[in-house]
């Protein structure tokens, strides 16, 4: 039977999910500290992207207004790459993805203040029926990557904040345009931020300019074409023949699969007790049924989270 475009979407976005979820594998393996690694990355991109035509023609249709605020966002996009690979260093692949799983808690609470909407009271039992599940990641890891859990929720915190703040501002520009702007201004932000991270964060302080081993450079150059912008133009097209809450509840999958892949590449169960699983479960469960208790609320271009490994923050 010829596949139609509807489940031919659907494998689409399966394989976007995938390739998210092997970016915290890429984090693992390549030996690069976290600062040099989303520096790199994103540089990486955004080289890619100025070979678009198309984002050159968005960029002159800007205002400065538009401009400024995409650059804000960028820095935050930045940060919270920054914070995620620490996160990845400090403890491992299965916890950062866990935290990252925290994002959509962290939006039911923030976007009610960056929307300027009534907060709902099914927001704050969303948040509160993860508590258990977190409880569990923390009692299940080692000591030594506890530090890391709290990168990671930190990580979590800045998707909820540049994922609202980029609802209020994606229909005003091209998706590739927002993305090689946002991420421009991140590479920028690093590198000023670099001599700082000792005084702001001195858990991810390192040399910003560290040139890749062959190694780390073929891993790197993987993390921008085929874990960033590949899954970027597939869900594009994958988004014209499913509707945005399909691809949310598919979406919601990443730490799932991320989780996997690091039992199966690294062995990293080896390192997490059964708690640990039994709290990320938990976790899951919740940001599962969250959108289901919201289906009627419309999900608002999710196409724009590439900048994220969180693409679940567009509830």
């Amino acid at each position: 039977m010829p596949m139609t475009d509807t489940r031919k979407a659907l494998l689409q976005i399966h394989f976007c999910v995938l390739l998210w979820g092997i970016t915290a594998i890429l984090g693992k393996l390549i030996t690069l500290p976290a600062l040099p690694l989303v520096w790199w990355r994103m540089l990486l991109v955004v080289a890619m992207l100025a070979l678009v035509p198309r984002v050159w023609r968005g960029l002159r249709q800007l205002s400065p207004a538009l401009f400024a605020g995409y650059c804000g966002v960028g820095a935050l996009v930045a940060l919270h790459w920054l914070t995620f690979y620490g996160a990845v260093k400090l403890a491992n692949a299965s916890v950062a993805a866990t935290c990252i799983a925290l994002a959509p808690v962290f939006t039911a609470v923030i976007e009610p203040w960056v929307a300027k909407r009534p907060f709902q009271l099914r927001e704050l039992a969303f948040g509160i029926a993860v508590l258990p599940g977190v409880a569990l990641v923390v009692g299940g890891v080692p000591h030594g990557m506890r530090l890391g859990v709290l990168i990671g929720a930190l990580s979590a915190l800045l998707v909820a904040v540049f994922g609202s703040l980029n609802k209020r501002l994606v229909s005003h520009a091209d998706p590739l345009t927002v993305t090689a702007l946002e991420l421009g201004a991140g590479t920028v932000t690093l590198t000023l931020l670099a001599p700082l991270l000792p005084y702001l964060l001195p858990p991810l302080a390192s040399p910003l300019w560290v040139v890749p081993s062959l190694h780390d450079g073929l891993l790197l150059l993987a993390l921008a074409g085929l874990c960033t912008l590949l899954p970027f133009a597939l869900a594009l097209v994958a988004l014209r023949h499913i509707s945005a809450y399909t691809s949310q509840l598919v979406t919601n999958l990443e730490p799932v699969y991320a989780i996997l892949l690091a039992m199966v590449l690294l062995s990293e169960q080896r390192e997490l007790t059964p708690l640990f699983y039994v709290g990320v479960a938990i976790i899951v469960g919740a940001v599962f049924l969250h959108p289901l208790l919201n289906r009627r609320k419309p999900v608002q271009h999710p196409e724009m989270l590439g900048t994220a490994e969180a693409h679940n923050v567009a509830d």
